[in-house]
């Protein structure tokens, strides 16, 4: 199996903060907290590597507390490719209730520069033709929205495959090169922040992903929180849902979605076995805090278990759920 890349150019220390409900403008009372290494693309390595695969972590890191993620690293033998910068790495509050409501406070961290940039494209030259690379999460200050595009550019001029997971003006950059990525996860907030207008219907929400996917790019997903997520590409498109949600800390889920997307396109699984690899990655990652997989077992039997349905029969579901309500 070859090695996987990861890309995070704005990592961060996720310090989860646990209580039974969040009193806006009172005094709050904590019952645990945690603090993770994290970053999305940190995430994804790490979940990656609990299943089982090489995978190498490229990015930004801030020099002075660089230690959490190096720790995390060697112990999961992730090959530590990131690059070091002057100041700290940031910090993410997830405020994260009994009811497993989660709140995020997403704090600024170090600047970066077109330096910074050309010296993480210099270190992505190790990357090998069939090699898949996973550009994933926000950009810090000072780096230009075109630099995700831009770094996707170097490693497909290598031969590598890319998955992109990013929103905003760096998706769109992105989605405007002439080059297109290998396959795209945004959320249905994030496709619409692109399209320019509410996904709200299922129908409207396919035709977008559908359309990306006739633009060239192989694989997009749509994540949709508790419905599951959207899968389309040339075979056809389906919805997966997971058939038991655990309860627990939603930090990182969206992020072990990747990773199983990352998995099954390194192993050439066909689209229903891709999405339900995918749905239970980000099932099986809400059984622990953090971004940690549990064992292998468990996420085949979370696997096996996924519920799948062609994009079509679950338009016409809405669609009968719609005319049921207007007849009562």
């Amino acid at each position: 199996m070859s090695r996987v890349h990861t890309v995070t150019l704005n990592p961060a220390i996720d310090q989860t903060v646990s209580l039974p409900h969040l009193a806006v403008g009172e005094v709050n009372r904590a019952t645990a907290v945690r603090h993770d290494p994290g970053g999305k693309g940190v995430n994804v390595a790490s979940v990656l590597a609990d299943w089982g695969v090489s995978v190498a972590a490229h990015g930004l890191l801030g020099r002075a507390n660089a230690a959490p993620f190096e720790a995390l690293f060697a112990q999961k033998s992730i090959a530590d490719r990131m690059l070091r910068v002057t100041g700290e790495t940031r910090t993410n509050v997830k405020i994260l209730e009994e009811d497993g409501r989660t709140t995020d406070l997403n704090l600024p961290g170090f600047p970066a520069d077109e330096g910074h940039l050309a010296a993480l494209a210099e270190g992505l030259g190790s990357v090998a033709a069939g090699e898949l690379v996973v550009i994933s999460g926000s950009q810090p200050a000072g780096l230009p929205a075109s630099a995700t595009a831009r770094l996707a550019a170097r490693v497909q001029e290598r031969g590598a495959r890319v998955l992109c997971d990013v929103s905003g003006a760096p998706l769109a950059e992105v989605l405007a090169a002439p080059v297109l990525p290998d396959a795209i996860k945004p959320n249905r907030h994030e496709l619409e922040g692109w399209v320019g207008r509410t996904l709200a219907d299922r129908a409207d929400l396919a035709a977008a992903a559908a359309a990306l996917a006739a633009r060239g790019i192989a694989l997009v997903v749509v994540s949709l929180g508790t419905e599951g997520a959207l899968f389309v590409s040339s075979d056809g498109a389906v919805v997966a849902r997971p058939v038991q949600l655990s309860r627990g800390s939603t930090v990182g889920a969206g992020d072990a979605m990747v990773a199983g997307l990352a998995s099954a396109l390194v192993e050439g699984l066909p689209l229903r076995a891709t999405a339900a690899r995918a749905t239970a990655f980000a099932a099986a990652k809400l059984q622990n805090p953090g971004p940690h997989l549990p064992g292998v077992d468990q996420v085949r039997a979370l696997e096996a278990r996924v519920e799948r349905m062609a994009a079509a029969d679950w338009i016409r579901a809405a669609g009968r759920t719609a005319d049921q309500g207007e007849r009562t």
